[in-house]
């Protein structure tokens, strides 16, 4: 081997590189994509009523202070499994009114506890938002949260 790189030799190796990495890349893209729409939500139809869930979501700004499938803020509880550690991701009926129950006793002003502050939503957008968090905990995220308290 020689111990001098020539201009040839570095090109190639660039170019080389270069094409490996971006097939590697696009490879991975590809892969992600056919996960996302196949498997992680494929069985978990997007209705309107989960939309306007995730509407309400965003204009309360929740995300300011839990975190859902770990992105957010770790101030309160991680909201993707809430439904299920509440038993009641099967019962849409059930979710609200626990929901509803829920942001209706905040904030309890007990001392010494993190305060979630009162919400006035009408039991539509109270709906809207446990059939979102429904939706949210019924999604592939591949054992994420690592602990099922949040």
């Amino acid at each position: 081997m020689r111990e001098v790189m020539t201009t040839t030799m570095a090109r190639n190796i660039f170019y080389g590189g270069s094409i490996f990495f971006i097939v590697i890349f696009l490879g991975l893209t590809l892969h992600s994509a056919h996960y996302i729409v196949n498997t992680s939500t494929a069985a978990m139809p997007l209705t309107d009523s989960v939309a306007r869930g995730k509407r309400v979501w965003e204009e309360n700004a929740c995300i300011n202070c839990h975190t859902l499938y770990g992105e957010g803020a770790y101030f309160a509880p991680e909201l993707g499994n809430v439904m299920t550690r509440w038993g009641v991701i099967d019962q849409p009926d059930d979710a609200f009114s626990t929901l509803k129950n829920w942001i209706e006793a905040m904030p309890t002003k007990v001392e010494g506890r993190r305060q979630m502050p009162r919400f006035y939503l009408t039991d539509d957008q109270i709906r809207d938002l446990a059939n979102f968090l429904i939706w949210a905990g019924k999604a592939n995220t591949q054992g994420w949260p690592p602990k099922d308290s949040g």
